[in-house]
């Protein structure tokens, strides 16, 4: 698999927290019933890889990656629970050619110019623009798409669902990547009724015209 499938599955890719074991797999099956099929849970918890093990075993239809991957240890531990993929909030040659070497597709974050040039040097031409809103958002991949016309872009970090079909309007913007479809007070009450809700009104974006 290529990090560019993921987008073929629809125009948001959540971003994901969790904080307690047992809401992995309900958290999950919420999300695909509103169709959205791309997981990625980030390492942002002391208990991401327990809960990215037990999507993998239980929710089979899940395309589950790992957020939030810095290191070499992070990656291996990703591919070892069942990910498969990962993301990076920004971009290593080592980390980049290790992924590769475990064959675990790598979807690096970048916000410069420099950044760009560097994963392209590894082959990687599909990046993460992140934090995007912080470091210019539509306005700096307007510029990046002269340059860098190979290099599509996931754009993570501030984006909104009223945002996202501006986003995904850009010819280099291939999908987004969204906190907002696992809201922290839904999550604890447990209302998987509405992340479906939540995953549905995703999976419907469509880029402004």
């Amino acid at each position: 698999m290529s990090t560019l499938d993921l987008a073929n599955h629809g125009p948001v890719i959540p971003v994901i927290v969790i904080n307690k074991v047992e809401d992995a797999v309900p958290m999950a099956e919420a999300l695909l019933a509103g169709g959205v099929k791309v997981l990625e849970v980030t390492l942002r918890s002391p208990v991401a890889l327990q809960a990215m093990e037990q999507i993998a075993k239980h929710v089979p239809d899940a395309i589950l990656g790992s957020g939030t991957v810095r290191n070499l240890k992070d990656a291996q531990a990703s591919k070892d629970v069942g990910c498969q993929f990962a993301v990076s909030p920004g971009y290593t040659s080592e980390l980049g050619q290790f992924a590769r070497k475990i064959g675990l597709p790598l979807l690096p974050g970048v916000s410069t110019g420099s950044e760009i040039m560097m994963a392209n040097a590894d082959d990687y031409y599909f990046l993460k623009l992140f934090p995007a809103v912080a470091v210019g958002g539509i306005n700096l991949l307007k510029g990046f798409a002269g340059p860098f016309a190979d290099v599509k872009f996931c754009p993570t970090g501030g984006v909104s669902v009223e945002s996202a079909p501006q986003f995904l309007a850009l010819p280099n913007v291939v999908v987004c990547g969204g906190t907002w479809l696992t809201p922290n007070d839904a999550v604890e009450r447990k209302d998987w009724a509405h992340i479906t809700k939540l995953a549905k009104e995703a999976s419907a974006i469509v880029a402004a015209k």
